[in-house]
């Protein structure tokens, strides 16, 4: 079994909350540029934000993996995005146990600010395509691992 870390490290724990997911099957391109999106945000905000994505009401732009992604209206900063659901709704799911695990340590959670979010890469399952003539092609399924971190603010 491994042992698992954060990549932050030093943090004050009587005002920090962590939370972790470990091998998401979700793109690991997709969870990057969210997690770069909420990084920031207070917990109200990245979960309206994660909620509009779902509902297709606001994009998530995409910086690092821009090529081929199309223009979207909503974008004012930027001009390449997408509606990562999918990523999305995991990390929604991470950011309820981001603010249950800060109730557990007695923690405000009207003023907690994600301090920090990020998303790697993990562990690869081979995966076969069927194909003519009884053949069979690998192909590659990436896992991805993502972090939160909050701190309350003053």
């Amino acid at each position: 079994m491994p042992i698992w870390d954060y990549a932050v490290k030093d943090l004050d724990a009587s005002k920090t909350a962590k939370c972790a997911g470990r091998e998401y099957r979700i793109s690991s391109k997709a969870a990057t540029e969210i997690c770069r999106e909420i990084k920031g945000m207070s917990l109200t905000k990245a979960r309206k934000l994660l909620e509009d994505v779902i509902a297709k009401k606001r994009a998530i732009a995409y910086k690092s993996y821009k090529k081929d992604i199309p223009h979207r209206r909503q974008l004012s900063k930027f001009y390449a995005g997408k509606y990562p659901i999918k990523a999305a709704r995991r990390i929604l799911q991470l950011l309820d146990e981001l603010e249950a695990n800060a109730e557990y340590k007695g923690l405000n959670t009207e003023k907690l600010k994600i301090t920090h979010a990020a998303a790697h890469r993990g562990r690869k399952i081979k995966k076969f395509i069927p194909r003519a003539f009884g053949r069979a092609s690998p192909y590659f399924d990436t896992l991805t691992h993502i972090e939160l971190v909050s701190y309350e603010s003053e």
